[in-house]
């Protein structure tokens, strides 16, 4: 967040932070920065940036605030930490970097942001490749995107091979191939790889892709119209059937994408939409004329905070590790517009100090219509939003109904096994909250006690909670911040049930609700039996929006645990002997394969021969022979 202004009708601090306020502006320098706030259990309370970290630390020593929100955060900050920077540009970029990895309480935080997919035209090799890139650029080569969904980079892939013909293989493919593809049979390759098309010929098909991506496609069209049109007067017409296939492709996606934008070759487009205590941030992709798709944000914000001021901290977070766009289009002006500008032409490295990349609040025109376009979005994103919040609300009233909860429950914690005759043994924990499942905070869990009999449900159950409440039992114990679930849920009737409960009361937690959750008759959905500590067992309603919540999350759970355990499986089933042998690594294995084939046939081999194999001593051959004729 930005910094406030602090008017005089505020309560005064109480002493603890007021003294510590007082300490930390009399040794603060007058010079440009960022400061944090800590609470009494270390987690980050609030991350800010000023001009002069000593001017603003003194507001904060007055006791006077903007809004009562910020009054209660200097009220609980224990500690402070300063970081002088060079200029306000370089503390409004590192404000941003903070709050994204702190995700402090009392700032408005961007969620969910995840990464954005790119095409990417490789410079690297003779015959540029195309593909999907993800993360830094790292890589020599031109980049395109961002792309806001998988489906949209995968379609402009797929075109590209169909009008370009360009490779999308690995170098390593590349190298190995001695006769065209399946790729080449269908058209979308012009097989570099074993010469059909000269390197020349390939990097002109390169080129007018890269036209193409940065919005010239209706010149490499036109290109294109009149090669077929040659082609059909020579009678070539088999040519001209290829070219007329590619100018179709890129028709198709042209006319996808078009958004009529002329004046906007390269922007993004925000649109901000507030109400209810609650924010939407909706933005679009535009390159070269083309509309790359967008996508809906739900920021954490405060109802004290103003448009402007979620936009800018909005605005910061979002760019803090994406490339900037020249344009940036919004309904709203962002809270120190032109810092925000010269902190983002900062970042996309402008040429002799000049601003490269300008935020403007359209009025009228083509601009002005994408914006009216991407609001119209955001305002109806937020409804559907407020509306499940609404629904999921009233479902989680229900469950506090069904279990006896006093009220709605922040974290679910729902657990299901998963092991075939009790071999590669996985637990899995998801967690559901009222926002929908939380997969960050899933867990898997290798069962591995060896005093458990195979197919020993009971037990297994019993080893995944105690090694998951030990742990949270520890983090409490050494002052890390923990969220304690508020609901237990089980996949499993009365015994899975009482261990759980025997290892909660062991640690000490038995103050946490835990449900088990038993499959009916023929494991009929619907026809559940629910067991809760104190309570015989019960059936909910079959129409009940409860049973159906839960069985999503016992459903969830059961899928999360039965992918662990088939790729734990896999990974046994391709295990190699040799790697049990202690001193046989990755060097060694390779030259005892390399010499015998296979693990079979290492097995097979005499000490005499294995003690031949570079790197194996006669006493590490006695130990592989023995490995795999023990003494009986």
């Amino acid at each position: 967040m930005t910094e406030e202004t602090l008017p005089a009708d505020s309560p005064p601090l109480p002493l603890v932070a007021a003294d510590l306020i007082l300490d930390e502006s009399r040794r603060a320098p007058d010079k440009p920065g960022v400061y944090r706030m800590y609470g009494e259990d270390g987690t980050c309370l609030y991350v800010g940036k000023a001009r002069s970290l000593k001017k603003r630390i003194v507001q904060y020593a007055q006791g006077r605030f903007h809004t009562q929100r910020i009054g209660l955060m200097v009220s609980l900050t224990r500690s402070m930490e300063l970081v002088v920077t060079a200029s306000e540009t370089e503390a409004l970029l590192l404000e941003s970097n903070f709050i994204k990895k702190l995700k402090p309480r009392f700032n408005v935080v961007l969620r969910d942001d995840k990464s954005f997919a790119e095409l990417m035209i490789r410079r690297d090799h003779r015959a540029p490749q195309v593909r999907k890139h993800r993360g830094a650029h790292t890589t020599p080569g031109d980049y395109f995107g961002p792309f806001a969904s998988t489906w949209a980079v995968n379609r402009t892939l797929t075109t590209l091979q169909k009008a370009f013909l360009l490779r999308s293989c690995s170098d390593s493919v590349y190298e190995t191939r001695t006769r065209p593809c399946m790729l080449h049979q269908i058209k979308r390759c012009s097989a570099p790889c074993t010469g059909l098309i000269s390197l020349e010929d390939y990097g002109e098909l390169v080129t007018e892709a890269e036209q193409f991506l940065r919005g010239k496609s209706r010149a490499v069209i036109g290109r294109l119209s009149k090669e077929m049109q040659a082609a059909s007067d020579e009678m070539d017409f088999e040519q001209a059937a290829r070219v007329r296939d590619r100018i179709r492709a890129l028709s198709a996606i042209s006319m996808e994408n078009s958004v009529s934008a002329d004046s906007v070759p390269e922007a993004d487009v925000f649109a901000l939409y507030s109400d209810g205590g609650q924010a939407c941030v909706q933005v679009f992709f535009y390159r070269g004329g083309q509309n790359w798709g967008g996508r809906a944000y739900f920021p954490r914000v405060d109802k004290t905070d103003t448009d402007p001021e979620i936009l800018a901290a909005f605005l910061g977070q979002f760019y803090e590790d994406k490339p900037v766009p020249r344009l940036i289009l919004a309904n709203v002006l962002p809270f120190e517009k032109e810092l925000l500008e010269e902190a983002f032409s900062l970042k996309a490295k402008t040429v002799d100090g000049r601003r490269v990349v300008s935020i403007e609040l359209p009025r009228r025109g083509e601009k002005a219509g994408l914006v009216d376009h991407a609001l119209t979005n955001a305002r109806e994103a937020l409804g559907r939003r407020l509306a499940e919040s609404s629904a999921q609300g009233k479902i989680l009233d229900e469950v506090c109904e069904a279990f006896g909860l006093d009220g709605r429950p922040e974290r679910i914690e729902v657990y299901d096994n998963a092991h075939i005759q009790g071999t590669n043994a996985v637990g899995g924990m998801i967690v559901a909250g009222p926002e929908g499942f939380q997969k960050s905070q899933y867990r898997k869990f290798n069962i591995k006690g060896e005093d458990l009999a195979p197919g020993d449900d009971y037990g297994m159950m019993r080893e995944v909670m105690r090694r998951r409440f030990s742990r949270l039992v520890k983090d409490e114990d050494e002052g890390e911040e923990v969220i304690r679930p508020d609901l237990l849920l089980i996949d499993g009737g009365a015994g899975q049930l009482a261990e759980v409960l025997a290892v909660l009361a062991d640690l000490g937690l038995d103050d946490i609700l835990a449900v088990g959750v038993a499959k009916g008759p023929d494991r009929d959905a619907g026809k559940e039996h629910f067991f809760v500590p104190g309570k015989p067992p019960f059936m909910l309603p079959l129409k009940s929006p409860a049973l159906y919540y839960i069985q999503r999350l016992r459903d969830e759970a059961h899928r999360f645990a039965n992918g662990a355990h088939a790729k734990r499986r896999s990974m046994d089933i391709k295990k190699n002997p040799l790697d049990e042998i202690e001193g046989v690594g990755p060097g060694r294995k390779r030259a005892l394969l390399h010499a015998f084939g296979s693990a079979k046939g290492v097995g097979r081999a005499s000490v005499v021969d294995l003690v031949k194999v570079e790197g194996v001593s006669q006493a590490l051959a006695e130990r592989i022979h023995g490995f795999f004729h023990p003494a009986r």
